[in-house]
């Protein structure tokens, strides 16, 4: 999900020793590689597919036990109530960093991210886009993640944040409504505040067969995050034939077994077709430059990532798109 500032810092806060006190009690065989493999990134896996020890995005979400094991960090989740995604604890060792990078997939396109700091230090810097902030522990903050953005631990123990992903929820539209009104307070919600809480979470992330409109919806973001360009019309009537063709076969099949190798034709068709357009485009006079989006990542990077491996009910796993500083 997109948002119109790097960060939005909500207006609640979280008890965090109550925090920190849940998260040193977790067993140390709790944490695991982070699934990127970016050095010194970690998580502890709190919803997962299945509730099972696995770092999937599609499927049915289900708590761990290691999330049964923290009463306060289920009463957080029961109040903003969204429906949840995949969440974790994530940790970031002292001195190390995620790189930048920009969140570029179809699960973070569906999902709001949600940060808790729970451990945490002032050399902690979050940078997206232009602006860089410390979160400071048991506060809660959203951020734009189609915006390159970069995490460093400059201290000398071991970040912790509480990540949770959803797509959203009532509650959590009004936190965000209220971040954005300067006369907000921002109140505290203490362990016991929700006793008993009761928790929702996704079985529906990913579409079977991705529906035309929702193609076109997508397609339409992209353009919208497109600066001008000469090769952007071609490409953009090659992606109109595309969904026109993909409606027709929605049209008899919808979402039956029988039409995914029709799909998948026209997904390697389309892809053939505007590499070639790629290929004519270099080799004119018309203009070098490569067509990127206001945040520089290629757009047919985000066509793919987006649309041609999730359109179908076996999407790769969500990625991201990093890059150096320098880029």
């Amino acid at each position: 999900m997109r948002l119109a500032e790097p960060f939005l810092k909500l207006p609640i806060r979280f008890d965090a020793d109550a925090l920190e006190r849940e998260v040193r009690a977790l067993p140390a065989s709790a944490w695991v590689p982070h699934a990127t493999g970016f050095p010194g990134n970690e998580a502890v896996r709190l919803v997962t597919v299945g509730g099972e020890a696995i770092d999937d995005f599609n499927g049915a979400m289900a708590p761990t036990e290691y999330l049964a094991a923290c009463p306060y960090i289920s009463e957080i989740m029961a109040e903003i109530d969204g429906v949840w995604g995949r969440s974790r604890l994530m940790g970031l060792g002292a001195g190390a960093e995620v790189p930048l990078h920009v969140d570029s997939h179809y699960y973070w396109r569906t999902h709001w991210r949600i940060h808790i700091p729970v451990i945490t230090n002032p050399a902690v810097a979050f940078t997206c886009g232009p602006d860089t902030v410390h979160m400071a522990a048991g506060e809660c903050w959203m951020f734009d993640s189609f915006r390159w953005h970069r995490v460093h631990n400059g201290g000398t123990e071991r970040r912790v944040h509480l990540v949770l992903d959803t797509v959203g929820s009532e509650p959590l539209r009004q936190l965000m409504a209220a971040a954005r009104d300067a006369q907000a307070d921002t109140r505290l919600f203490a362990p016991g505040d929700r006793p008993n809480a009761h928790l929702r979470f996704e079985k529906i992330n990913f579409p079977k067969v991705m529906s035309p409109w929702e193609i076109r919806q997508h397609v339409a973001f992209l353009t919208a995050n497109a600066p001008p360009h000469p090769l952007l019309q071609p490409v953009l009537n090659r992606l109109d034939r595309f969904t026109d063709d993909w409606s027709v076969v929605w049209a008899q099949y919808g979402t039956d077994d029988e039409a995914i190798p029709i799909y998948r034709q026209l997904i390697e068709e389309a892809k053939d077709d505007l590499t070639a357009i790629g290929h004519r485009h270099r080799e004119s006079d018309v203009d070098g430059e490569r067509l990127v989006l206001n945040n520089q990542l290629h757009l047919y990077r985000a066509l793919e990532n987006l649309i041609f491996v999730s359109a179908l009910d076996q999407p790769q796993p969500a990625r991201h798109d990093t890059a150096s500083a320098a880029a």
